[in-house]
């Protein structure tokens, strides 16, 4: 089984970038529209703003830094970043079916209402359209806007439904981890409810089974404080919201999460994050692990 724990991509899944040796004094938006005209002028902008262009090996963001001959101008197409985060989406994994990326917390796995733009989607979709702009990509499943972690995408329609329509059968494990409130004694357990949703889009569990959508979650204690339990969750089921509904009911709501009846947000965000993805590649049936290393912010909570 091939295992990835977040590190660089290796071998053929290097880091993509393309080098222009500059042969007469230019300005540097200029001189990238002339050397990538497919690529447009707006998204010339965007991977200088983006931080993903520098020359001589130094980051230029100046649309009207003046070039000279002799210099080289690289761009790193793997270097995506969202605007106001600290840290920016990573590609933990690619290849020629599926990317896997690690999500920041923060950042829209779609475009919504609200936001078009700074979502996940778009930055892959323009992470690999640099390299042809007739690449497309396509989302597997999503996380919550606040949830971090492991994200998969495809990278053409067919291998999309082909994972959508055998998810069950693909995927081998699948974990979180979140800190909630308080305590948990019981040092593992499974929770089953029938999830309904309200007018306002607030999911909740009903007393009723078989009234709603069936979800089943099991979580390990890994770490406990007074104030604070670190969980490992696994799921049987992937409803809307399914871990946040399911911590509440046990009487433990995900740190950050005032929605679902957290009182306490000690690291700035929802404390919840998809560290796990493990399955058989769609195209070639080869196992695949992925795991990403639990959130600073979490562990410090427990030291």
């Amino acid at each position: 089984m091939k295992r990835n724990r977040s590190k660089p991509r290796g071998g053929a899944n290097q880091e993509k970038q393309t080098s222009f040796l500059v042969s007469e004094p230019a300005e540097l938006l200029n001189f990238l529209i002339e050397k990538m005209p497919a690529k447009g002028r707006n998204n010339v902008k965007s991977l200088l703003s983006h931080r993903q262009v520098l020359v001589d090996g130094e980051v230029v963001t100046q649309y009207n830094n003046q070039l000279q001959a002799g210099q080289e101008v690289l761009i790193n197409w793997s270097l995506l970043r969202d605007e106001g985060q600290a840290r920016g989406l990573k590609i933990i994994y690619e290849d020629a079916d599926i990317i896997v990326i690690d999500k920041p917390a923060g950042l829209l796995s779609m475009a919504s209402d609200q936001e078009k733009i700074n979502t996940a989607y778009r930055q892959v979709r323009d992470y690999v359209s640099g390299t042809n702009p007739e690449n497309r990509i396509f989302i597997v499943h999503r996380l919550d806007r606040d949830t971090s972690g492991i994200m998969l995408f495809a990278k053409n329609e067919a291998v999309k439904h082909l994972m959508q329509d055998n998810w069950k059968d693909i995927v081998k494990d699948r974990a979180y981890v979140a800190v909630v409130e308080g305590r948990v004694e019981q040092k593992e357990g499974v929770v089953k409810s029938w999830l309904k949703e309200t007018k306002t889009r607030l999911m909740y569990s009903s007393s009723w089974a078989g009234d709603g959508l069936e979800a089943i979650t099991h979580f390990k204690v890994l770490q406990a404080a007074a104030k604070y339990s670190l969980l490992e969750i696994r799921l049987e089921t992937g409803r809307k919201n399914q871990i946040r509904v399911h911590m509440k009911d046990i009487g433990h709501s995900i740190i950050g999460d005032k929605k679902y009846g957290s009182n306490k947000n000690p690291i700035g965000r929802l404390g919840l994050h998809a560290h796990i993805l493990a399955f058989n590649h769609p195209v070639s049936g080869e196992p695949l692990h992925f795991e990403t290393e639990v959130p600073k912010k979490f562990a410090r909570l427990f030291r």
